[in-house]
């Protein structure tokens, strides 16, 4: 059976995170994906929640995080949640987007990671130009779609993934998802390359997908800049790791774990 967590809402904001309300040490915070909902980690929140407290939000213009706001301020956000669940410090996970935002977090509020798992992600403080070039070039394109068409953007989503069920997942958070919030993905870009490489006093794990479109070699260039990070290609998985292969993600991420 799932595990059944709490809905809450931060005051002042949209934002809508769940949480076991566990008062376990190990506190771990899940952002998801673009296009995607906080339930894209249900495998991990099953298997962590018994004995770690679990933080899942929706990221702002995603799932029900449906107002106003700015996803650049996402950080702000996960340091707000940590304070009202009266936690000092938290094992953050990203994917994708996720990734991004929560390497900006480890950026902004250092003493408030234990640990970082980015996933499909790259180094926000030192991303190769022409990498850069090609990967919003690749996020552009699925954008266009998400405006124009909505079978056509479903299907770019489905290959996020590579197994059947997460296709079947993936495609069902897709065709949830409003043309009107892409706008809530504008400024993700003001995040990259404005800080210089901080001073990691925390396990940091960089994973990518084997079947990954186009990220593998970002993900790569990372490790190279920081070469003390534990890095994990993921066999039999794509761009969202974590719900083609959840026994091994869980496996990998439960090493790092403070």
């Amino acid at each position: 059976m799932p595990t059944q967590l709490i809905e809450n809402t931060l005051p002042k904001s949209c934002i809508h995170y769940w949480t076991n309300q566990s008062d376990a040490e190990t506190c771990i915070v899940f952002l998801h994906s673009a296009f995607m909902d906080h339930t894209c980690f249900d495998a991990q929140i099953d298997y962590f929640a018994p004995r770690c407290k679990v933080i899942a939000l929706d990221l702002i213009g995603h799932g029900v995080s449906i107002g106003k706001g700015d996803i650049t301020e996402t950080s702000h956000v996960v340091s707000a949640i940590l304070e009202k669940e009266n936690t000092l410090k938290a094992n953050i996970v990203g994917v994708s987007i996720g990734a991004v935002l929560a390497a900006d977090f480890a950026n902004k509020f250092p003493d408030k990671v234990a640990s970082l798992c980015c996933v499909g992600g790259y180094d926000i403080n030192n991303f190769d130009h022409n990498l850069r070039l090609k990967n919003n070039g690749e996020h552009l394109k699925i954008m266009m779609a998400a405006f124009f068409s909505k079978k056509r953007f479903t299907e770019m989503c489905k290959t996020f993934v590579v197994t059947p069920e997460a296709q079947k997942k993936v495609g069902q958070l897709a065709m949830r998802f409003k043309k009107r919030q892409i706008r809530h993905l504008a400024n993700i870009e003001k995040l990259v390359n404005q800080q210089k490489k901080p001073k990691r006093d925390y396990p940091l794990m960089i994973a990518v997908g084997e079947f990954e479109n186009g990220g593998l070699e970002a993900s790569q260039q990372w490790h190279k800049h920081e070469p003390k990070s534990t890095y994990i290609v993921f066999k039999g998985a794509g761009h969202i790791a974590n719900m083609d292969v959840p026994e091994a993600f869980n496996q990998e991420l439960e090493k790092i774990l403070r």
